[in-house]
């Protein structure tokens, strides 16, 4: 049955960045209108502390004010608002749940693991439907969600307590970062990510979104400014990732900054998505993966226009 055109809204608060979406959906089809990205950090400091730091609450809540606004100008017929990892681990997500709705009227839904897995493939399935078993990789902040589908349907997924914002503060406290902190990231990544395999079924192909996989595409091709259509189901080469990894790890963040194609605010974090990344394709055998700009927020975007 196909189902008429509804504009909706997602505001994803996650643990490095605080996204919005608003878009018009048919029939399981997204067309952005507005996509808007502010890495915010609101992760930095849980995994040591347990709790959100009063700096990065008003860091997402600097990030959400306008969202609000703009989806409220461009006309949404429905609205949701996702947090993920740092929220789910904090003993304060609560509190910053509160918050959003006092000061925004935004109802936010802490996701757990199992649906964020489950949003992210309908995302990245949602232009083409996988033919053979495909590994969704989504590296987050606070987590990485790992999931195993065929068509329409999630075999099998996972969520790591492994993300970019918890590894760098773990390990990376050099700048730039130093041998034994990158081998020390690789062995605690390894572990993790290697123990998940063990239980996963066979992939043959590989989809990554998020920040990672499209800060890479757009180094690789050189991207000034970011383009989107061009990132959108560029193919990363195992052995180009880990080229980049030696770059990016060897230079002091104010030369990472300044690399074609890696938005500055991501650069602190970086290093620890491409390991994470290299050490997930090595554990599932992959060579190679799809960079897809539809993520999360495509498939929360899908759910949401097909809600009552």
């Amino acid at each position: 049955m196909v189902r008429d055109e509804q504009r909706v809204a997602v505001i994803d608060i996650g643990s490095n960045s605080t996204r919005l979406l608003v878009a018009d959906v048919e029939d399981g089809r997204v067309r952005p209108v507005e996509r808007r990205s502010t890495v915010t950090r609101l992760g930095r400091g849980v995994d040591l502390s347990g709790q959100l730091a009063a700096e990065a609450i008003e860091a997402a809540c600097a990030a959400v004010d306008p969202y609000v606004a703009t989806l409220q100008e461009l006309g949404a017929e429905k609205v949701d608002a996702i947090a993920t990892s740092a929220v789910r681990d904090a003993t304060n997500g609560g509190a910053f749940v509160a918050e959003l709705r006092e000061r925004f009227a935004l109802s936010a839904r802490v996701l757990d693991g199992e649906e964020e897995a489950r949003l992210t493939y309908l995302g990245a399935s949602s232009e083409t439907s996988p033919e053979v078993p495909t590994l969704v990789i989504d590296i987050g902040g606070g987590s990485t969600e790992l999931v195993v589908g065929v068509g329409p349907d999630v075999e099998w997924h996972v969520s790591l307590q492994a993300g970019v914002v918890r590894h760098t503060e773990r390990h990376l406290r050099h700048d730039p970062p130093t041998t034994v902190g990158l081998e020390a990231l690789a062995a605690d990544l390894r572990g993790l990510i290697g123990a998940a395999a063990e239980e996963a079924p066979r992939a043959e192909a590989g989809i990554a979104v998020a920040g990672t996989p499209t800060s890479l595409a757009a180094i690789e091709l050189e991207l000034e400014p970011y383009d989107p259509l061009r990132v959108h189901g560029h193919v990363l080469e195992l052995r180009s990732i880990q080229r980049m990894l030696s770059r990016l790890a060897a230079a002091p963040l104010r030369q990472r900054r300044e690399i074609p194609g890696l938005h500055a605010d991501r650069a602190p974090t970086i290093v620890a998505g491409v390991v994470t990344l290299v050490e997930v394709m090595r554990a599932f055998g992959l060579e190679r993966i799809t960079v897809s700009e539809h993520d999360i927020l495509y498939g929360t975007a899908i759910a949401l226009s097909e809600s009552t």
